[in-house]
């Protein structure tokens, strides 16, 4: 038997288009559940993410939220909304997060990587300014924040410490 982080049943589809394009894909699919659409640097990209994939974005979810609740920390869980920069770019993280406030793109984001990506998908979120990206990929969560234009990979401790400094 496959160890579980040896099998997945996610799809996914790459075609390379114009925004437009991309708009018009978005478009028709407008209301289909579960069904995840990237757009960056001519890159259209569908992901029908697998159960394992939605059993790991669900735990680290929750293990986020358990951890902004008992600290005290005001937080808006935005899942997996539609992150846009128009003409430029469109995300949709796992899971995100806007923290302190409500604002139209959150402070957080976090994918669940079973099928591609990885670091390559930190430029769709640099384009939005996303100031805090985590990936789950191989059992392992890493975790990047954006400073002076750029991602620098930081550690758990190191996160934690600023919440809770920043925000208590």
């Amino acid at each position: 038997m496959l160890p579980l982080l040896d099998r997945t049943t996610d799809q996914r589809i790459v075609h390379y288009g114009t925004w437009e394009q991309f708009k018009l894909i978005q478009k028709g699919f407008d209301g289909s559940p579960g069904l995840r659409l990237f757009y960056y640097d001519d890159t259209i990209e569908i992901l029908m993410p697998g159960r394992e994939h939605e059993i790991f974005a669900s735990i680290i979810g929750y293990l986020v939220t358990t951890f902004l609740v008992e600290k005290g920390i005001f937080f808006q869980p935005t899942r997996s909304m539609t992150q846009e920069k128009e003409g430029v770019v469109s995300v949709q993280a796992d899971e995100s997060y806007c923290i302190g406030s409500a604002k139209p793109i959150p402070d957080l984001s976090i994918e669940v990587v079973f099928t591609s990506g990885g670091i390559s998908k930190l430029e769709r979120y640099k384009a939005l300014g996303v100031l805090e990206v985590w990936f789950w990929e191989d059992g392992l969560l890493t975790l990047y924040h954006l400073h002076d234009g750029s991602y620098e990979p930081v550690n758990q401790k190191v996160f934690l410490q600023r919440a809770i400094a920043n925000h208590s």
